[in-house]
């Protein structure tokens, strides 16, 4: 069984940082491109960063170009998403999720390119 599992939320001032960490189990992932999405509450979920599967490339929504970094280690089946300079505006729950095209060319932000999700983890940033 797939499973995603996200940690390292929680609660942090505007300006601070964390670390998310996404777990993966039951598939090689080493062959799929792991995402980030966020949702807000109120809004749609949105995409927030990607690593390929190679780590050879990375892409980030605009909101956080410069300030998140995502990154991944193979050998423990764990992506990462590194957040500093947090602001109120990034409050909301982040979500892993696996590409469901194994050795995809590139990085697709949708949505419906990701087949399996995490649970979620609540991000709260304050003013």
């Amino acid at each position: 069984q797939v499973q995603l599992v996200e940690s390292g939320g929680g609660l942090v001032q505007a300006g601070g940082s964390l670390r998310l960490s996404c777990a993966a189990s039951g598939r090689t992932f080493q062959k799929y491109a792991m995402g980030w999405f966020r949702q807000a509450p109120g809004k749609e979920r949105e995409f927030v960063a990607a690593i390929n599967w190679n780590r050879g490339s990375t892409l980030y929504a605009d909101s956080v170009t410069g300030r998140f970094t995502v990154s991944r280690d193979s050998a423990k089946n764990t992506a990462y998403l590194q957040m500093n300079s947090l602001k109120p505006e990034d409050t909301a729950v982040y979500y892993c999720a696996a590409d469901r095209a194994p050795f995809r060319l590139g990085i697709s932000p949708r949505r419906g390119d990701y087949d399996y999700w995490g649970q979620g983890t609540q991000v709260t940033v304050s003013s």
